[in-house]
This record gives C-alpha cells, sequence and structure tokens, in this order.
C-alpha cells in the first residue's frame, strides 16, 4: 500500500508538503503545477489517505463531502429544479454532504472553491474535460442531462432519442406528415461560462435523421433559439410569417411550448384544431396550459436519485464508468389530435 513517503519520494517534495496538500491546508504555500503532480501521484499509486468519521469505528458513519455545480437557471425551466431536489433529497440516504453548490457564469469555481472534495456532480452542459483542468483530484465526477467525451466520468442521461420516435411515430400514426422541430441552441460551456463550444441537441438530430428516412424533412420547419418562452414564441411567429403553417409542431421544452402556443393563438390558429403542439418535459404546468399541453414525462428527479447512486458507488471504490439511461414517457392530453 503506498504511503506519503512514497508519494513525497516521486514528487521530490517532503511527506509534510504532501500531507498539506492533501489536507487543502490554506497556509501552504506552493505552485499549482506542485499540487498537480502531487495530486497525479496520489492517483497513480491509489493511495488511500484515513478519512475523518463520524464514528469512532463504524464505516457506515463515514461522510463524504461532495459539491454541486449547476449551468441552467431554475426558474426558466424547472426540469432541472427537479434534478437538483433529487440529489439534494438522496444524498443523506448516502453519507454524502453537499458542502458547496455553485452556478456556472456567477459563482467563482476555482481550484481552491472545488478543493478537498471527495466528488462532484454536474447538472447540465458544462464542459467535463474544462472542470478537470482544475479538478484533477479524482474521476469522482457524475454528469447528469449531459454526454461528455470524457469516458472516464459517470453519466446519467434521458432516453431523449428514443421520446423523440415515439413522438414522431404517434404523429405520423394520427395522420402528421408535415412536422415542425423548435428547440434551443447545444452549447456546452466552460466552468466560467466565458469557454463554449456548440454541440447538436439529441433531439433536434433524431428529428431529422427520423424524418429524412420517412421522406417527410424539411429543414424550413425545423428552427432553433435560446431556451424558453420568448424563443418559443419568436421561432413560431417565424414559421407562420414564412408562410409555414405545419400541421404539427414539435417542441425541445415546456417552457418553450408557453411562447409556442401564445404565437398560435395571437394567429388565430387552433391547437390542436389547426396545429398539434408536443413537448418534452411535463413540467407541473403543463397540465393546466390551454389546452393541456400533450408531452414528453422526464423523470427528473430521478435522474437526480441516480447521480447520487452513481457518486456513491465511486466513492466506495468502483473504478468503472457508468452511463446510466433514465427512460421517459408520453404523457397524452389536448394539444395533439389528429390531423384534419
Amino acid at each position: 500500500m503506498a504511503t506519503i513517503k512514497d508519494i513525497a519520494e516521486q514528487a521530490n517534495v517532503s511527506t509534510a508538503t504532501v500531507s498539506r496538500i492533501l489536507n487543502n491546508d490554506p497556509t501552504l504555500s506552493v505552485s499549482e503545477d506542485t499540487r498537480k503532480r502531487v495530486v497525479e501521484i496520489v492517483n497513480e499509486l491509489n493511495y488511500k489517505p484515513l478519512r475523518k468519521k463520524s464514528g469512532k469505528t463504524d464505516k457506515s458513519n463515514e461522510i463524504y463531502n461532495i459539491g454541486l455545480i449547476m449551468l441552467n437557471d431554475e426558474t426558466i425551466d424547472p426540469y432541472f429544479q427537479s434534478i437538483r431536489l433529487g440529489v439534494e433529497g438522496t444524498c443523506n440516504q448516502y453519507s454524502l454532504n453537499i458542502a458547496t453548490t455553485m452556478m456556472v457564469g456567477k459563482s467563482s469555481i476555482t481550484a481552491e472553491a472545488l478543493g478537498g472534495l471527495d466528488g462532484i456532480i454536474v447538472l447540465g452542459d458544462v464542459d467535463i474535460a474544462d472542470l478537470k483542468e482544475i479538478y484533477y483530484e479524482n474521476n469522482n465526477i457524475v454528469a447528469v442531462d449531459y454526454l461528455p467525451q470524457d469516458s472516464q466520468v459517470d453519466v446519467v442521461v434521458s432516453d431523449f432519442e428514443g421520446a423523440t420516435e415515439k413522438v414522431l411515430e404517434h404523429l405520423i400514426g394520427l395522420g402528421h406528415t408535415d412536422i415542425a422541430y423548435l428547440g434551443g441552441r447545444g452549447m456546452v460551456f466552460g466552468v466560467s461560462r466565458q469557454k463554449t463550444k456548440e454541440k447538436e441537441d439529441i433531439r433536434k438530430m433524431t428529428f431529422e435523421k427520423f424524418m429524412k428516412e420517412k421522406g417527410m424533412y424539411n429543414p424550413d420547419n425545423v428552427l432553433l433559439d435560446e431556451w424558453g418562452p420568448t424563443s418559443g414564441y419568436a421561432l413560431t411567429k417565424q414559421l407562420i410569417d414564412k408562410g409555414q403553417q405545419p400541421s404539427a409542431i414539435v417542441v425541445g421544452s415546456d417552457p418553450m411550448s408557453l411562447g409556442v402556443l401564445r404565437a398560435l393563438h395571437e394567429a388565430n390558429l387552433e391547437v390542436p384544431g389547426d396545429v398539434s403542439v408536443f413537448s418534452f418535459d411535463d413540467i407541473e404546468a403543463a397540465a393546466f396550459m390551454n389546452p393541456p399541453l400533450t408531452t414528453v414525462k422526464v423523470y427528473g428527479e430521478e435522474m437526480g436519485k441516480t447521480a447520487v447512486k452513481l457518486l456513491y458507488d465511486r466513492l466506495k471504490g468502483r473504478t468503472i464508468p457508468l452511463k446510466v439511461t433514465i427512460p421517459t414517457e408520453l404523457v397524452l392530453r389536448e394539444s395533439v389530435s389528429f390531423k384534419k
């Protein structure tokens, strides 16, 4: 079993320096390169320091400190709130303490702020590679609602691909062939929110692939903007102003559908009489829209719970990264009907 002395020899530093780095001593003055080198050697040697316990010898009382990093504004899309609540409500069951909660773009997410954490749960499209530039202590990271290129971290996602296919099969079964897709642009953010890169949203990708295979694809029927009601409204107005009136619209999220329904109402188009609307998320307000919104139920709270379970399993020794895909469910309400 590796010792602090082994680490110190390989890193060419004193055992005291290794100990102070492992204990995140704020008074220690060493370069970031030295700190990173020590942590990398710790991981290479699989060094396991003795942990502080809340009890004397009972391992069941072991407490792990974790961080929660969030990207999306819950006031715009309550879907992300449900994920967070799932995380928070499950941590106590697994002896996980959320030591810090940070919002990308609003919090100062630094190596110092993340130092000493046993693991991190990340909600949303946050660049894991960018995060690892400042959090290199371990691979105890769970990405939720985002599939990163990094294959060493755990992932929890919803089955948006399967759900989109089911949505389109349902609409086609009702006689709809002229179907539009309105969604948000896929963006991945760095932890500072300044570094961004584009990505394709799986719902849009699946929509295009499916419609092309059916010979029903019309590129003019795919419009993207920001996520939220304002964009849903603007994109629907754009469709109408261009003289396009599809018989059905698939919308990437329920909050966007609020704007879609408003724009259709202003254009004197009845839902579902003139245009059917099928959305994603099944937020609480979906059942109370006018008309009640047909949507895909996404189990956000279950995603949060699963993320906690995966992180705990990692902390207990699992080294193989896992990807868990949570199933979805079609919730059929009054905003979709047969094509007239």
